[in-house]
């Protein structure tokens, strides 16, 4: 990056305008440092993001697919685990310290940021309180890229564990095609009414793929 003028190079271009103003393979290129030989780290990490469809397929994918990128050694995949887990972080913090309502977005983006890019089925649950704040969310069932097996009373059983009033359902599509399907309206409805028993609330199912977020809610599925 030594051969660029100063105002183009990635960190500079950070300082000056802001992290917004880079595009993403200026802000991978910040967290790599350095390229290999014959490549520089900005060539580098245009190639990275295509090779894992963009920087939402690369901080998700799985160490061994990282392993064989020649350049990424233990410390940057470590690096970019590490970005992952933060962004989890803060948007679980924020979950937890005012109702999920008062930020719809965030919790599209969280799921996204749990959910998005596996290629298998997840079914998660977002547990909450009374006043609907994140206690705790847990990915309570893995299935194969067409479906899952989901037990009501298992759901149950850690919604009375953790003192829940409330739950979001939450899955994946691995096909990147959030469409719910009449399977998952069927789910949602029989997991609504096994938590009514015991008096929590289903307050969204929210499907996740590779574009928006599909809820159930806002489809008056419920």
């Amino acid at each position: 990056m030594k051969d660029l003028p100063a105002a183009m190079r990635p960190r500079e271009k950070l300082l000056a305008q802001g992290p917004s103003a880079l595009a993403d393979a200026e802000l991978l290129a910040l967290l790599l440092r350095t390229g290999i030989q014959g490549t520089g780290v900005l060539q580098m990490s245009e190639q990275v993001l295509a090779r894992f469809g963009g920087i939402g397929g690369l901080l998700r994918a799985e160490g061994d697919a990282l392993k064989v990128v020649k350049g990424l050694g233990p410390a940057k995949r470590a690096e970019l685990q590490a970005v992952l887990e933060l962004a989890r972080r803060a948007l679980s913090m924020e979950l937890a310290q005012r109702p999920v309502f008062d930020s719809p977005q965030s919790v599209r983006d969280y799921l996204k940021l749990q959910l998005g890019e596996l290629g298998y089925e997840v079914f998660a649950v977002l547990f909450l309180d009374a006043q609907h704040r994140l206690i705790a969310y847990e990915p309570m069932f893995r299935g194969t890229l067409t479906q899952t097996s989901v037990y009501p009373r298992e759901v149950l059983k850690r919604a009375l564990a953790l003192n829940a009033a409330a739950v979001i359902l939450a899955h994946n599509h691995p096909s990147g095609v959030a469409e719910p399907s009449r399977a998952d309206e069927f789910l949602t409805h029989s997991l609504k009414s096994a938590l009514a028993m015991v008096d929590v609330r289903v307050l969204d199912h929210m499907v996740v793929g590779r574009g928006p977020v599909v809820s159930f809610a806002e489809r008056g599925l419920l």
